[in-house]
Formats: C-alpha cells, sequence, structure tokens
C-alpha cells in the first residue's frame, strides 16, 4: 500500500516537472526563452521544446502580421492646406529578443512608439506635398516613401512594418465650406471663360455673316441699278420712237401721267392761272354754255374738239374732269 502511494507521487511529481519542462511551439509562434529575467535563447522551428523547470520562463510572439490602426491627426501639407489622415500600419515581429528588449514582453508596449514613428513619418511626408498629389496617382509614392521611414525606425524595436496606408483623408470641419466655396468659384470661372470663348466664336461668326450679307446686297443692289438702267433705256428708247411716230398722243400720255401723280395722295395743292397749258385737256373736256333761249346751232360758237382719246395698252385711265375755279386752285 505504500509503495503504490510513493509511486503515485512519484508520478505526480512526474508529471509537474514535465509539464515545467516541455512546452509547444505553434506554426504562428516564436518563442524567447528567459531564465531568471534574462533572455537566454529564442526559438522559431514549430514543435516539442524544453527549458528549465520552474527556472526559464516562455514568452510568446506571434509571427503572422499584426496591424496597428492610427487615430486620426491633423495634417499640414505642403501648400499650408489642412487633412485629417487617417491612417492603418500592418507589421511583424523579426527579432523577439529586441523586441523584448526595448519594447517589453507585451505586444501593447509597441503600439504607443509604433504610433509616434507612423505620425512622425506622415508629418514629413506630407509636409512637403501638395493636396493634389495626395489625392492623385502619386499617393502610391508617398505611401512608398512613408512606409520606408517608418520600417527604417521600427527596425530598432524588432520589427518590419510591411504596409502603411492612409484609409481616409478628409478637410477638417471648418476649411470644407470654404474649399467648397474656392471649387465652385473656379469652376464659375471656367465657365466664364468658356462662356467668354462661345460668345468671340459667335461675333467672328456674325460679323462673316454680315460682311458677306453687305457683299450680296452690294452685288445685288449694283446688278439691279444696272438692270434698272437699261430698263430705263430702253423705255426711253421706246417713247422716242412713240413720240416720232405720234406727237400729239405721247403728249396726251405724259399729261395723263402727271395728272395721276399729282391727284394720287389726295391732299395735293396747285396753284396755277385758269389759261395754264397743265390744264388744257380739263379744258378742251368742259362743255361749252349755251346762251339762254337759243342753242348751239344758232349760238355761232362751235364746241371744241375733243381731246384725241389714248389707246388701252398704252395709258391708264384718267381721272374724271374736273372744272378749274376761277382763282386757279385745283382741289384734289
Amino acid at each position: 500500500m505504500n509503495r503504490a502511494l510513493i509511486l503515485a507521487v512519484v508520478a505526480a511529481i512526474g508529471l509537474v516537472i514535465a509539464s515545467a519542462t516541455l512546452f509547444t511551439v505553434h506554426q504562428t509562434q516564436q518563442v524567447l526563452i528567459t531564465r531568471l529575467g534574462e533572455p537566454v535563447r529564442v526559438i522559431r522551428e514549430p514543435g516539442l521544446h524544453a527549458k528549465v523547470p520552474f527556472i526559464d520562463s516562455v514568452i510568446t510572439f506571434d509571427r503572422r502580421l499584426l496591424d496597428y490602426d492610427a487615430p486620426g491627426e491633423e495634417v499640414i501639407l505642403g501648400d499650408q492646406r489642412r487633412l485629417i489622415v487617417d491612417s492603418f500600419t500592418r507589421y511583424r515581429v523579426i527579432d523577439p529578443l529586441l523586441f523584448f528588449q526595448t519594447a517589453g514582453a507585451a505586444e501593447a508596449g509597441i503600439r504607443g512608439r509604433l504610433n509616434s514613428i507612423v505620425s512622425s513619418a506622415l508629418r514629413r511626408v506630407l509636409g512637403n506635398e501638395p493636396l493634389l498629389s495626395v489625392l492623385s496617382t502619386d499617393r502610391a509614392r508617398i505611401m512608398t516613401e512613408i512606409r520606408r521611414q517608418v520600417n527604417e525606425e521600427a527596425r530598432r524595436f524588432g520589427i518590419e512594418v510591411t504596409d502603411v496606408r492612409i484609409r481616409r483623408a478628409d478637410l477638417p470641419e471648418e476649411n470644407t465650406q470654404a474649399i467648397l466655396n474656392r471649387m465652385q468659384s473656379e469652376r464659375e470661372r471656367v465657365a466664364r471663360e468658356a462662356r467668354a470663348e462661345g460668345a468671340e466664336v459667335a461675333v467672328r461668326v456674325r460679323a462673316g455673316a454680315d460682311r458677306e450679307r453687305t457683299v450680296l446686297l452690294a452685288e445685288g443692289q449694283a446688278q439691279a441699278d444696272i438692270l434698272r438702267g437699261q430698263g430705263e433705256q430702253e423705255a426711253i428708247r421706246i417713247f422716242a420712237e412713240a413720240f416720232q411716230r405720234d406727237p400729239n398722243f405721247f403728249q396726251f400720255y405724259r399729261t395723263m401721267q402727271a395728272y395721276r401723280e399729282a391727284f394720287s395722295e389726295g391732299e395735293t395743292r396747285l396753284l396755277l392761272s385758269p389759261d395754264s397749258e397743265f390744264f388744257r385737256f380739263f379744258r378742251e373736256s368742259m362743255p361749252v354754255a349755251l346762251p339762254a333761249g337759243g342753242n348751239a346751232g344758232n349760238s355761232g360758237a362751235a364746241a371744241p374738239a375733243p381731246a384725241p382719246a389714248a389707246p388701252a395698252a398704252a395709258a391708264a385711265p384718267a381721272p374724271a374732269a374736273v372744272p378749274a375755279p376761277a382763282n386757279g386752285t385745283v382741289a384734289p
């Protein structure tokens, strides 16, 4: 009975010693062994390993990529514009011993220092870049430079920075409206320039059209004057031939034209003597007054000969004959 108890106690002590001696390293881990607080060795190979029980301690570090999300901070760019930058960092522990000596055993110890490193690199690089570069394709170049600077400083803590990215870049709230107003003013300026260029082209096209119109009208007027002159020449020739054939008819026709032009408006006033040649055809068409108690046969005065009739195709119809008043004034 005592022997079985002793074996049980020995087995229990052996299990305790074995559990304190043996430990497992996973594929995603790397281990730093410390003895009484002093680092002894680093184990990166996965599997079962041993240590001095009750004296050595095992500190585990993750071999995978770790992420750190930096809080948003205000950065002044190269063109003196302010920008709220929200970034994140991807890193991994490559030297557990150096990490333990500089940042401690916990991963939280590196976050404060990583925050200052990333913030300093962002301010240095973005402080030399304008806003358009940050928002354009140059952003990849900017982030490469930031990652390089952060990685150089982070290696002092036993970590390797694989990537630094800007998740979001916003303008400060107090500057957003001013930037929007400036953008609106710029768009309005571009619109005014486009309208001015369009108005210039319109004026140029309109001027060319007016010039062409003036040239066409001048050429048309010149051609019309030529044709009108030729027509007047032909009319004068015809009138001359008609005058040579029948002078009395020509005189009658011209007089009828004068009557039509003189009395066409309806408000014409002529001051002429009753025996004026202008009223010759009026006088010839007036009836002769017969003496009282007699007739035309025994009066001894013969009626004047009627005016020669104008051919219908050669003259316009004459107005009705109006007796000329005694004072020489003719009513329309």
